[in-house]
């Protein structure tokens, strides 16, 4: 009843109790969600052809959202929607008409197939293989389910839970006290070494603190301006590394300069203020140790929740504590060390 499209294609069905399996909830596979074609035709025939293959089956044409247009190997070219096909235009062969909608292959990611559908303003996505060859469509129904999936996910990722990891995020909020108590203490006790570390640093810089009290005066504020901009740096990072396809270099980079440059704005305002009112030296001091310190801020956030995800554990218990003292005896040593040189 049905031209041939080439014997590598799907067999056509006609049942129409063949409905798509149910989409899976963590991990959708194009295939499972794929069914045959009820409507297959070559892209040299006319559009009369399919017009009367609808007034013979009437119950393909219900059932077939679109109708694919293949060549005479199987391979697929595009899609004739309903409203395409026009009696007006019944002499015009299928693949002047068709619309070039690309197939998605079954190794296919759910956004991917959910892409084309919008681009395209269609109901439905071909599936086809690595030689181009149809293998069937993703229903409405199937492709809704697609789309409400991939809507999940994203909201999922953008307010920072990864990977699916719903019950992690769950348990860390609602859990039992005892065991979330238990999953933060042992980066407490990290940041807590990291503290009697950035107190012996203070120590060693005794005699420059004594040397010039004004030295001191600027201490709060510079790890206070680091431990800000690292903030925004990990809340940016927790949600953001879930989606994006970038390389962590392009990142790191793109954070390192960021940094630099709010470094550079914050050094700019302050540094007028400071000369005026403690000298020339303490200013350079001052601004020089603020732009590191940003540099440095920006790059630990991103980098701290990258290598917590990579190691399987969640980057919202470790990455405030341990990043915050990293970032803050970085910003002590820096500040320190430049008032040493300078002063």
């Amino acid at each position: 009843m049905f031209p041939d499209c080439g014997e590598n294609l799907m067999e056509i069905k006609t049942d129409p109790d063949f409905p798509p399996r149910e989409i899976p909830q963590d991990d959708p596979e194009i295939g499972s969600l794929t069914v045959p074609a009820p409507l297959v035709i070559r892209g040299d025939e006319p559009l009369a052809s399919v017009l009367e293959r609808c007034r013979q089956d009437a119950s393909s044409c219900l059932r077939a959202p679109a109708v694919v247009v293949c060549d005479d190997q199987g391979r697929y070219l595009g899609l004739l929607l309903p409203e395409d096909l026009d009696p007006d235009s019944a002499s015009v062969r299928a693949k002047e008409k068709m619309r070039p909608v690309p197939a998605v292959s079954m190794a296919a990611a759910v956004d991917e197939v959910v892409q084309v559908a919008l681009d395209h303003g269609v109901g439905t996505v071909a599936v086809a293989d690595q030689k181009g060859r149809l293998q069937g469509l993703i229903p409405p129904p199937a492709l809704l389910k697609l789309l409400h999936h991939a809507h999940i996910e994203d909201m999922n990722r953008f307010v920072g839970i990864w990977k699916n990891n719903t019950e992690q995020a769950l348990n860390a909020i609602e859990g039992n006290p005892i065991k979330r108590a238990w999953h933060r203490l042992p980066w407490l006790l990290v940041g807590t070494a990291g503290s009697v570390l950035a107190t012996g640093l203070m120590t060693d810089f005794e005699t420059e603190l004594k040397a010039q009290v004004a030295v001191a005066f600027f201490i709060p504020g510079l790890v206070y301006l680091a431990d800000a901009i690292g903030t925004q740096s990990e809340a940016i990072a927790v949600r953001g590394l879930s989606f994006s396809r970038a390389s962590l270099v392009h990142l790191w980079l793109g954070e390192t300069v960021t940094g630099l440059l709010l470094g550079f704005i914050l050094a700019g305002l302050l540094f007028p203020l400071i000369w005026l009112t403690f000298g020339l030296q303490l200013a350079l001091a001052v601004c020089t140790a603020l732009v590191a310190a940003s540099a440095f801020a920006t790059s630990i956030g991103l980098l701290f929740p990258w290598v917590l995800s990579r190691l399987g554990l969640d980057p919202a218990f470790g990455s405030g504590p341990v990043a915050t003292i990293v970032q803050d005896i970085l910003s002590l040593a820096v500040y320190l060390m430049t008032v040493r040189w300078m002063l």
